[in-house]
């Protein structure tokens, strides 16, 4: 494997161990036994777990905003499409990290940072900051236009806080609610509320 795979691969892994036991529970000894790596290999592409968090948090906010921009830009779908979609890029993330019938388990890694949040370097608690203000600005946009367009009958501002609340929030509701029904069930509430 290359440099540039190796980096990939460690980011990957590091990534899938961080959404499913945390900051304290992703150990560089698993990523190197499961790649085939020595712990030292690691250290030279990344140097700290804390650069390695942030390198993968980084990516990982900039795919998942810029999925977003690409569904609420759109002016060809409809509010009530756009919250499909909002469904659909939550449910293929959900879909990685839970298998039908089993209980459910963490699947965003937005959410399992928050909660590790004091483990985090300055950078990585401002990566999480930049997305719930780019999250809110991304659905402001939105909504304002979806208002102007006639498709919502509620208070914008009132209308992008629940918005944000709920996509902030998606993997502790599937898990309060024990699947990924209760997501829905939100998206659902929220579409009764303001659409026309």
């Amino acid at each position: 494997m290359d440099e540039s795979d190796s980096r990939s691969a460690i980011k990957q892994l590091a990534s899938d161990l961080l959404v499913q036991h945390g900051y304290r529970g992703m150990r560089y000894a698993e990523i190197a036994a499961q790649l085939g790596i020595t712990r030292a290999n690691i250290h030279y592409h990344f140097g700290s777990k804390s650069a390695l968090v942030d390198e993968v948090l980084a990516d990982y906010v900039a795919a998942t905003l810029g999925s977003l921009r690409e569904v609420w830009a759109d002016e060809g779908t409809s509010l009530a499409g756009k919250l499909s979609q909002m469904m659909v890029l939550s449910r293929q993330r959900y879909d990685r990290f839970n298998a039908r019938g089993e209980p459910v388990r963490p699947w965003s890694l937005i959410s399992r940072l928050r909660q590790d949040q004091e483990l985090l370097s300055p950078t990585g608690r401002g990566l999480l900051a930049k997305f719930s203000t780019e999250l809110h600005d991304v659905f402001a946009g939105a909504l304002s236009r979806a208002s102007a367009a006639g498709e919502i009958r509620s208070d914008v501002e009132a209308a992008t806080t629940l918005l944000v609340a709920i996509a902030d929030s998606a993997a502790p509701i599937t898990i309060a609610e024990g699947g990924f029904s209760g997501l829905e069930a939100a998206y659902g509430a929220l579409a009764r509320l303001t659409l026309r």
